[in-house]
């Protein structure tokens, strides 16, 4: 069934022989490890289907999930800045399936039943929900640079309404957790104008329960409101995710219009592009953070399936040898609750750890527990060594791996250039300004402050740090600020601030005061021009000053 499982086993690795890759490495713990367990207690019926090599290997995943006509495909074809196949876009609800935007050398769709039975897709579990799913479900091919380091999910929209939940044919939250629990992102995408949670929104957020580091929430087309009207929607939006997302963290929201056309309303356009470059940032690390995740992914898992042997181990352990099984059975379900009390008290296991006892209860109705196996301590034994030397390993593995070769970040698209030339975040402002000026933009301002420098009482064209303090904690900058505007000022290291020095720490306090953050070593076109070592930048210097 595994062909790769039959591989790995016949290798027969030693105790404590290092893996060559992280993956490699992953994958074997999962094999010799956390498998046997899981296929001892019946975890595949009752949480998550196995793991194949697939999961293991391929790329990062971003699942996109909202209300109709919020703009998730409008979002994908604006990072990739280009159509895919099978994009369909419209204010109605037009998406009416799962998309998977995988990079291809050829364009092209790949219809759901073919897609599960390709080894090397990470799609073989879903068969599992039926036709009625995999009629609905494709995979778009297409040679695009932004996929050749990130796979992207499109979801269908959702509707508010009970019709839409009947009619689909196949369990909506169930494959929103599948997918939940194997992405690397999952995106929340509401619209300005449509802030309602409808039950069936509420129920597919509440699927990804235990995945919420995984979660961001984008609030799109932001600019078709003003800035008083957008206050209102972000605090109605954080009161609505508050009633669905049941933690004491505050969600991350970005804010902005994800797509290439003119802005609306411009009041907050620096607002949006931050916040904008802020997303990015996070979906351009994944490929850096994929192993990581992948262990992390797999810590989660063998706690969840040590829990869940527990669980089936003592339901067995309680059933009688002949009769009453069926009654005992009954009252064992109507208990579980009470159980899992007893199994957190005799192993020391959070809460946390525990599935829903809800759902639990329901499933537990169709097994027979006399076959259910009873506790084996060398399998539970064999995870809990793997948890506590094997992890430790993989994770000075992976520091190791990006020590040698940083897994490239995302580009391509959207992200191509965004950090560079003039229209970058931040360029020709704050500490950037002035950079392709050919004066120095400190002299714009220093008839100004040489009057003040003035009064200071300079000895042979210096003042001392003394004298310097005074002024410039008029500004009521921390310590710790000023300290680190002075070293940048005192060019010469000399202790004593001259015109020209004075007139860049001024400079250095307004630019802090505005909002910007201070470099760690002065830019070139900030040094001042006499203590510049090229004689041309005092020649021009000189030239604007006569």
């Amino acid at each position: 069934m595994f062909s790769w499982v039959k591989q790995e086993q016949g290798g027969r690795n030693k105790e404590g022989e290092m893996y060559q890759t992280v993956t490699e490495g992953l994958q074997s713990l999962y094999t010799k490890k956390l498998l046997p367990l899981e296929d001892t207690y019946l975890f595949h019926d009752f949480h998550s289907p196995a793991l194949e090599a697939a999961d293991f290997q391929s790329k990062p995943m971003v699942l996109l999930v909202g209300q109709y006509s919020t703009g998730k495909t409008t979002f994908i074809r604006y990072l990739l800045e280009h159509d895919f196949p099978g994009m369909r876009i419209g204010p109605e609800p037009t998406t009416d399936g799962f998309i998977a935007v995988m990079y291809g050398e050829n364009e092209g769709v790949v219809p759901g039943n073919a897609l599960v039975v390709d080894p090397k897709k990470p799609f073989r579990k879903l068969n599992a929900f039926g036709n009625s799913f995999l009629n609905r479900f494709i995979c778009s091919q297409m040679p695009n640079q932004v996929l050749q380091s990130i796979s992207i999910i499109d979801t269908p929209g959702i509707l508010s309404g009970e019709k839409q939940r009947i009619s689909r044919g196949y369990d909506f939250a169930e494959v929103l957790r599948w997918f939940g629990e194997r992405v690397d992102r999952i995106i929340l995408l509401f619209d300005a104008h449509k802030l309602d949670i409808s039950d069936e929104f509420s129920e597919a957020i509440r699927a990804f329960k235990g995945q919420d580091d995984k979660i961001r929430v984008v609030l799109n087309k932001a600019d078709q409101v003003d800035t008083q009207q957008l206050m209102r929607v972000y605090g109605a939006l954080m009161w609505s995710l508050g009633k669905v997302i049941n933690t004491p963290e505050v969600v991350r929201v970005y804010l902005g219009s994800f797509w290439a056309k003119p802005l609306q309303n411009t009041e907050n356009r620096r607002l949006f592009e931050a916040e904008s470059q802020d997303l990015f940032r996070d979906i351009q690390s994944l490929p850096r953070n994929a192993a990581l995740r992948k262990l992390n992914d797999l810590i989660k898992r063998a706690r969840l399936a040590k829990v869940h042997a527990y669980i089936i181990s003592y339901l067995k352990k309680e059933m009688p040898s002949l009769f009453g099984r069926e009654k005992k059975k009954e009252e064992l379900i109507m208990r579980l609750p009470e159980i899992y009390t007893i199994l957190q008290r005799e192993h020391h296991i959070s809460p946390g750890d525990f599935p829903n006892v809800t759902k639990m209860q329901d499933m537990l109705q169709h097994y027979d527990f006399s076959k259910f196996p009873s506790l084996k301590m060398k399998l539970i034994e064999s995870v809990d060594k793997m948890l506590a030397t094997k992890i430790a390993v993989l994770m000075a593995m992976i520091r190791e791996e990006e020590s040698k070769q940083p897994p490239a970040m995302v580009s391509g698209g959207a992200f191509e250039g965004s950090q560079d030339g003039p229209f970058g975040q931040g360029y020709g402002e704050g500490i950037s300004a002035g950079a392709d000026a050919e004066d120095w933009i400190v002299s714009r301002d220093k008839h100004r402050y040489d009057e003040i420098f003035y009064t200071l009482m300079p000895v042979n064209g210096k003042i001392t740090g003394v004298n310097a303090k005074k002024e410039m904690m008029n500004s009521r900058l921390p310590n710790t600020v000023l300290g680190k505007i002075w070293k940048l000022a005192d060019c010469d290291k000399d202790g004593m601030l001259d015109d020209e020095e004075f007139a860049l720490a001024q400079h250095l306090i307004k630019i802090k005061l505005e909002g910007y953050e201070l470099p760690n070593e002065l830019p070139d076109h900030l040094v001042p021009p006499v203590h510049r070592k090229n004689p041309t930048a005092d020649a021009l210097y000189n030239h604007s000053e006569d």
